[in-house]
């Protein structure tokens, strides 16, 4: 069979993670694909996974994607809108790539990038209102200061201090942010990236922005010695991040449209869900004032 790319989006929330687990009773998002394609007849009962297999990253648990990339051998009837036959809702594959018999989908990506919606209510607001979604937070954080951070976290650094990881922590990554409203949308992008590492750099450029580190701190951070214990740099929520792109020079990814209007429908769906349960919150937290 022909080694095939396919470009899944997914809802993290209910997952605990995309790599599957040990523990047989972990739900992740590798499962439900492996269980997919088990009921296509594309996986045998008793194999561990497809020929050839590999995805593009692992995220953690919490943390959703638009572009998580596999690669497998596959049919050529195996079309996203197929494929999403087998799948949960909150797992959608939308696009598809043939692939060289040797692609390989960690190895071979030269570019990821990650988008984090971080709820930072900016220091100078253009009007003073008052706003719930402000004092949700216990800080502002100063765009300026943050964007400053954002830069000097930029490029070349050895990330020891900011990933779990003991090996491999040498990065280079480009952080850019936006301002919109009360959030400021944080994108990440390198060829690569150690555990948790995109999370606490957002943690860490939001705790500069807040004036709760300064930039010592920041650069204590990148130093060769490793901070102690009560100076290390939490990683930011994960529900937040979504895996938004990954590149691969030379592979033409065609969208299935069908396939993307149903992810698109269900996603919006969602979107509304959880909008409604910000009403209900926010009725419960007026009605206290």
């Amino acid at each position: 069979m022909p080694m095939r790319a396919y470009r899944i989006a997914y809802d993290g929330s209910d997952y605990r993670g995309f790599q599957r687990q040990p523990q047989p009773d972990v739900p992740t998002v590798e499962d439900v694909l492996f269980d997919a394609l088990r009921a296509h007849g594309v996986l045998e009962p008793d194999a561990d996974k497809p020929t050839g297999y590999a995805a593009a990253g692992r995220t953690d648990a919490g943390v959703s994607a638009l572009s998580q990339t596999i690669a497998f051998e596959a049919p050529d009837w195996l079309a996203p809108r197929a494929f999403n036959g087998e799948l949960p809702a909150d797992v959608r594959a939308w696009a598809v790539a043939d692939a060289p018999a040797d692609f390989h989908a960690t190895h071979h990506a030269s570019r990821r990038e990650y988008t984090y919606h971080l709820h930072a209510p900016p220091a100078h607001p253009a009007e003073d209102v008052d706003d719930p979604e402000a004092t949700a937070t216990s800080s502002r954080v100063d765009d300026e200061r943050f964007h400053a951070a954002c830069d000097a976290l930029s490029d070349a650094h050895d990330f020891h201090n900011l990933t779990p990881d003991n090996h491999n922590t040498e990065r280079s990554p480009t952080l850019e942010a936006t301002r919109d409203g009360n959030y400021l949308v944080v994108t990440v992008t390198a060829d690569g990236f150690a555990r948790e590492l995109v999370r606490r750099l957002v943690s860490l450029a939001r705790a500069v922005g807040a004036g709760e580190r300064t930039r010592a701190d920041l650069e204590r951070a990148l130093a060769p010695e490793p901070l102690p214990g009560h100076e290390g740099i939490a990683p930011a929520p994960p529900e937040p991040l979504v895996l938004t792109d990954v590149d691969y020079p030379g592979l033409e990814f065609t969208v299935d449209e069908t396939a993307a209007a149903s992810a698109r429908t269900v996603f919006d769906a969602r979107r509304v869900e959880r909008r409604t349960g910000a009403r209900v919150a926010g009725e419960l937290g007026d009605g206290l004032r």
